[in-house]
């Protein structure tokens, strides 16, 4: 089955291009972005801290039962455009990935469909090259798939 999130990681850059189209209108999936319990339902972590907002931060965590931690990210927001644009950086606790540059991109298409460029910048072609090899972008389809699932709910 081929994926409907579409990803672009051409060689020698340190880059990486993600688009996807939603059954969703362009506020709806705006909010799975932008709010905490969206956020949490779809990421299936925890969210700390969200702050959405220009100059806002954003921390996520997942532990396990034992309460060791799974996965930890924070991040700031540098720009914050409802509907339109979020600009945020990214980086995961204990991972050696460093901080990655995030361009989202919110595109109307009809009144019940939209699509999300993601523009994903990291500090150096390595670490973008590391990520694509963790298998970062079958969880960014799954991700999209959820949000798909989760406010495609709220739309009824």
């Amino acid at each position: 089955m081929e994926q409907k999130t579409k990803i672009v990681a051409e060689d020698g850059k340190q880059e990486m291009v993600i688009t996807r189209e939603f059954d969703l209108p362009v506020a709806l999936l705006f909010r799975a972005h932008a709010e905490a319990e969206l956020v949490e339902q779809w990421m299936g972590t925890q969210v700390i801290k969200l702050e959405s907002e220009k100059h806002g931060s954003y921390q996520y965590l997942k532990t396990d039962d034992k309460g060791n931690v799974l996965f930890k990210a924070d991040g700031v927001i540098h720009e914050f455009i409802p509907n339109h644009k979020i600009i945020r950086t990214f980086e995961m606790a204990n991972v050696p990935l460093g901080v990655q540059l995030e361009i989202y991109a919110f595109e109307r298409l009809t009144d019940d469909t939209s699509k999300l460029h993601m523009h994903v910048i990291y500090e150096s072609v390595t670490q973008r090259d590391q990520v694509v090899q963790m298998g970062m972008t079958q969880g960014i389809n799954w991700a999209h798939d959820r949000i798909q699932a989760i406010a495609g709910n709220l739309k009824k």
